[in-house]
């Protein structure tokens, strides 16, 4: 089947807001049939799943993850050999210090088999909050999806299929659908961590991860959808990376302010339509 994206934008969304400025917009766009992809960053935002890692004194464990794990090993041996993708593989090789109480933030929340990973871990974003703020996975984002949905039936009298995902991918490997991430939807073998990840450089493709959505749909139909709105977001100027939203800011990573985040536009969420 063939799709069509449209965006929906937003101002940024403040922690504890809510997602009521998504539905809004989202509202006077949505046909029915459509699928709503929302990413999973604003739905933490919003429900002020936050964590300050600044309060967090890294351990020797998490010391050595950063500096030495992650950094060098990954950086310089692990990932060229396993072919992660250049961008990483550069972001690895310039992990500031702050990169340690990240790490220990990982350690207590999700665990050893997460932390492993050099970078991405667990699907925790740094990209889209203010100072040294973390967003962790959004605690039920099914219920969120659920929410969600109801609101633009009742609000707008629209039926639509709403669909939390996160750009951290999904693999196929014989015949089964796995990825690294904590959660995910169901038909997706979740919380390998770097087993799933290493499993993931021999795998027969990758997509973005559907962590929930309104209503039950088969695996790959949810692929596709998710599929086709990280397309749309790549191809219209992404910020994927807290690097690159400091450097459109020309701020550090650690100093950007909600007002810089207010400066610029955000597309939370994009509608992908069935074309007929």
């Amino acid at each position: 089947m063939k799709y069509s994206a449209i965006p929906v934008k937003t101002g940024y969304i403040r922690p504890g807001e809510g997602i009521s400025m998504i539905v809004e917009r989202a509202g006077e766009l949505v046909l029915d049939g459509d699928f709503l992809v929302i990413s999973e960053t604003p739905v933490s935002v919003a429900q002020g799943d936050l964590v300050d890692e600044s309060e967090f004194e890294p351990s020797l464990l998490a010391i050595f993850l950063a500096d030495i794990w992650s950094k060098y090993i990954w950086g310089y041996l692990l990932g060229p050999l396993l072919g992660i993708k250049e961008r990483t593989i550069r972001n690895l090789r310039r992990l500031p210090p702050e990169a340690r109480s990240h790490k220990e933030v990982v350690l207590r929340y999700y665990g050893l088999k997460h932390a492993l990973k050099p970078a991405s871990e667990a699907g925790i974003d740094l990209s889209n909050v203010p100072g040294t703020l973390v967003s962790l996975l959004p605690e039920n984002p099914a219920e969120a999806a659920r929410r969600v949905a109801d609101k633009l039936m009742d609000d707008f009298d629209r039926e639509v299929t709403v669909v939390i995902a996160d750009t951290d991918a999904t693999y196929r490997l014989l015949g089964r659908y796995f990825t690294a991430l904590p959660v995910a939807a169901p038909g997706i073998i979740h919380d390998t961590g770097i087993l799933g990840y290493l499993a993931g450089r021999f795998s027969s493709g990758s997509w973005p991860t559907p962590l929930a959505s309104s209503r039950r749909l088969d695996v790959e139909t949810l692929l596709e959808v998710v599929s086709v709105a990280e397309s749309y977001q790549m191809s219209h100027g992404p910020r994927s990376t807290v690097y690159e939203m400091a450097e459109e800011l020309e701020e550090s990573p650690g100093r950007i302010t909600a007002e810089m985040l207010e400066s610029v536009e955000h597309t939370p969420a994009i509608i992908v339509r069935p074309e007929l």
